[in-house]
């Protein structure tokens, strides 16, 4: 059973220009692309994945968030391997987090919830479905 908190599994960072900042990855990393779409890819630093999610495929994963443009706000989000994230969501809500989504069932198997720390940066907690 994972502990609260586990270790950051993935970091999601809102980019406009995809294949720009996919280049980018490509050639300073010199990291392969452990998964990709027309809205994605994904690199691995040890044991933390890099997700690069076009920022208009980023507005259904923070909804009711906002996803702020590249000079104004934040842009990223941080995701944190549970259990259970149906009990997490209750304990996080005892404690006074206002949830901005979830829990859900995400269509690439991951059950997920999302919240905003103060600062407004949006924390994802995840755990696999099946």
């Amino acid at each position: 059973m994972p502990v609260w908190p586990g270790s950051i599994t993935a970091i999601t960072l809102f980019v406009d220009d995809l294949a720009a900042t996919r280049a980018f990855y490509l050639e300073v990393f010199g990291l392969p692309i452990l998964f990709e779409d027309e809205n994605s890819a994904v690199f691995r630093f040890d044991n933390t994945m890099i997700n690069l999610l076009r920022s208009s495929a980023a507005v259904s994963l923070i909804d009711p968030a906002t996803v702020a443009s590249r000079g104004s706000g934040s842009r990223l989000q941080l995701t944190l391997d549970v259990e259970k994230v149906d009990a997490t969501c209750a304990e996080l809500t005892a404690r006074g987090v206002e949830l901005l989504n979830g829990p859900m069932d995400r269509e690439w198997g991951i059950r997920t919830a999302s919240f905003r720390d103060p600062g407004g940066h949006i924390w994802e907690i995840a755990q696999p479905l099946g």
